[in-house]
């Protein structure tokens, strides 16, 4: 074999021994991407099951009443007048 053949065969290997190595890293690129995309969609529909669940919305509801019920009684106290009047102030007919 000649030098420039086996030049050549060095470069054709290393050529394709470069091609194999980014393949591997393409290959090891497509598999992370597809798993964090079945965890996105994964961890998404859980979400979602567990917004609607009627469990979660019993406990928010259950605490939100909870915290209406403290703070009405303070509002009604403070917000009701001790004597009221008519609500418009009218004239007096006068009398015939």
């Amino acid at each position: 074999m000649s030098s420039n053949t086996s030049t050549l065969v060095n470069e054709s290997a290393l050529i394709i021994a470069n091609l194999i190595m980014y393949r591997k890293v393409l290959d090891a690129l497509t598999i992370l991407s597809t798993i964090l995309i079945l965890g996105i969609l994964g961890g998404s529909f859980v979400t979602y099951r567990y917004i609607q669940s009627p469990q979660l919305q019993q406990k928010v509801m259950n605490k939100i009443l909870g915290e209406v019920k403290g703070l009405l009684p303070n509002v009604l106290d403070k917000g009701l007048p001790d004597v009221t009047g008519p609500s418009i102030p009218t004239k007096s007919l006068p009398k015939l």
